[in-house]
């Protein structure tokens, strides 16, 4: 089973589109986790070109503080730029915003927690929240009625809690565009 954005060519281009647009050397994880916040990459693919890039001199490696670090090279630059365009662009942009909204998050210190405890009622609690540097900056618990619905929005919560976070405060602030945009 392969992308869904296609073969490993495209897997390349994708990485090196975030990479190099995000424009600062990261660590690995970090790497993977921002080609992770769509469904565009499949870990296996990200990882053989990965490897590949840097074989290839596309990415290379740099110490930071005695952290490994991984930037985008001239060459890789002209790859992402000239074959950007096998690649339709709302993936790219759709990609490139939910990679800088992880950076945000993770940059700030922001921790995301989500949990599920049964009620004497037999329903379930959806207890969400948000700390920065130690402080709860968001709490928010949900009430209902089954295990499996309490469930899927734990899941739903961890797969993108920077939207999450967003969309509460949007329409707290009375942005109720965001439902649309």
């Amino acid at each position: 089973m392969s992308s869904a954005i296609g073969n490993i060519q495209n897997v390349k281009i994708f990485v090196l589109y975030l990479m190099e647009n995000i424009n600062y050397p990261l660590d690995l994880v970090t790497v993977n986790d921002i080609v992770m916040q769509t469904d565009y990459v499949m870990y296996l693919d990200f990882a053989v070109a990965f490897n590949e890039m840097l074989d290839g001199g596309l990415i290379e490696k740099t110490l930071d503080g005695g952290e490994e670090k991984y930037f985008v090279t001239e060459k890789g630059r002209y790859v992402a730029r000239e074959l950007k365009s096998d690649l339709l662009s709302s993936i790219l942009d759709q990609s490139l915003a939910n990679a800088l909204r992880y950076l945000d998050f993770k940059k700030r210190g922001i921790v995301p927690r989500c949990a599920v405890e049964k009620t004497d009622d037999g329903r379930y609690n959806v207890i969400c929240s948000f700390t920065e540097n130690k402080v709860c900056i968001f709490s928010q618990t949900l009430t209902v009625d089954t295990l499996d619905r309490a469930t899927r929005m734990k899941e739903n919560f961890y797969e993108r809690p920077e939207a999450v976070y967003r969309g509460v405060v949007a329409l707290l602030a009375g942005d109720v565009n965001y439902l649309f945009n």
